[in-house]
């Protein structure tokens, strides 16, 4: 009882501090009421601790502390991802929108506004922003979620009727090294509309990001995410998606550098005959720790789930997966699938994993598996014996093992684009 009391006053302590140094959430306009809402989820539930059933793998104290670590920005003159694809650019500046470096969003032939700029009293995102996010909030507590909704200061709303003309791309640049940015990102699809949104940069120092998609019956949303660049960063970010009667949600990460990075995704299959595919791919090196947390609940009947997460770990880097399947009562015919890998590069590197299942349907297809496991030794050696140096002949191996994630990928330009950047990044790293 006296741990628990201590553990108790430890969060409520962490809590009050990081609360107070953000001041009071916004008390006026059509977020006023999920804010406020938000705001008391955090205060009952407290910032996440180490000692939490959920960030017992990733110490979350970085990302709870009042002050922000600082983060060394980035230098290089590495070519940005998604540099070929024709898209509409919305950029964000340590958190703060650039309109100068910024497409016109009415490019992308959807309805496209900032939340800084959506002040009215009543907007088509009322009844969606926070709402998503409250309900991922059971049965696991999820309060940097929560918090980023009570406290975001920007971000974009996406309304898409139709099918876009052009996928949007959010890029997130970081030029301040105490940059502490909360960006929260709602989205829309009615009925057979269809929207690509690309996702990439450092952001912040550190950075705290939702993003909630509703997805009409039919619709299609599809989303590619590259972290990486500032190693220095830490980073927190949840999707929280609701899909419709034969809607499809996919989405896939690529993560390279980055001190600390955790990454929830958090899915509701309401609709039947609902699709939802959450892939990754992460090459970590040295002081890398990085956390996909998934939790997907089937709600409805013949729905298909994929979990597909690939990690590549070196020099006491830390990879983490916890990832969940829930069927309830009612959901038969569900088809989930879940499986987590590790291509440990040396003896000191690591591989956490806590996958899980929970059915409460007789008729279902249901797995998951995760592995970790080193070099295959005979394929480095035939090809070596075909004159393929060490080095290059185990990056081969190692864009062969990250290819089932990637693949998850279904734009073929988009998926092209993905695997040279980790071919860069192992490029790089050889040296």
């Amino acid at each position: 009882m006296a741990a628990r009391a201590g553990l108790i006053e430890q969060k409520q302590g962490a809590t009050s501090a990081r609360l107070d140094s953000l001041g009071p959430v916004a008390d006026k306009g059509w977020t006023a009421t999920a804010r406020k809402a938000a705001l008391d989820r955090v205060v009952q539930q407290g910032l996440p601790h180490a000692r939490d059933e959920y960030w017992k793998f990733t110490k979350p104290t970085g990302l709870v502390v009042a002050d922000v670590t600082p983060a060394a920005v980035f230098t290089g003159d590495e070519v940005q991802v998604f540099d070929s694809v024709d898209r509409v650019k919305l950029v964000f500046v340590d958190g703060v929108f650039d309109a100068a470096a910024s497409d016109d969003p009415a490019l992308a032939g959807v309805k496209i506004e900032r939340l800084a700029e959506a002040t009215s009293d009543i907007h088509w995102a009322q009844g969606l922003y926070g709402t998503l996010e409250a309900n991922g909030q059971d049965p696991v507590a999820r309060p940097l979620a929560a918090l980023n909704t009570a406290y975001a200061t920007d971000g974009v709303l996406i309304h898409a009727t139709g099918k876009a003309e052009k996928p949007v791309s959010l890029i997130y640049r970081h030029e301040s090294e105490t940059s502490d940015a909360i960006l929260h990102h709602v989205i829309k699809l009615d009925a057979k509309a269809e929207l690509t949104v690309l996702e990439n940069g450092p952001a912040a120092a550190r950075f705290n990001k939702v993003m909630e998609v509703d997805i009409a019956d039919g619709a299609a949303f599809h989303h590619v995410r590259a972290q990486g660049r500032d190693h220095e960063r830490q980073a927190a970010t949840h999707i929280f998606a609701r899909l419709g009667t034969e809607s499809t949600f996919k989405s896939f990460t690529l993560t390279a550098n980055g001190r600390m990075t955790r990454n929830e995704c958090v899915i509701e299959l309401t609709g039947d005959d609902a699709v939802a595919h959450v892939a990754g791919a992460c090459v970590g090196d040295g002081d890398f720790h990085h956390d996909d947390t998934i939790f997907i609940t089937h709600d409805a009947v013949n729905c298909e789930s994929r979990q597909v997460f690939k990690k590549v770990l070196r020099n006491g880097a830390t990879g983490v997966f916890q990832g969940k399947i829930l069927v309830k009562e009612g959901a038969q015919k569900t088809d989930g699938y879940q499986i987590s890998q590790s291509l440990l590069l040396d003896g000191d590197s690591q591989f956490l994993a806590k996958p899980e299942l929970e059915i409460y349907a007789d008729d279902v297809a249901c797995s998951h598996g995760s592995t970790s496991g080193a070099i295959d030794e005979d394929a480095l050696f035939y090809l070596r014996s075909r004159g393929v140096p060490e080095g290059r002949a185990t990056d081969l191996l190692t864009l062969a093992f990250l290819a089932e994630a990637v693949q998850e990928i279904e734009d073929e330009a988009l998926s092209d684009e993905i695997l040279g950047k980790v071919e860069a990044w192992l490029d790089r790293r050889r040296g």
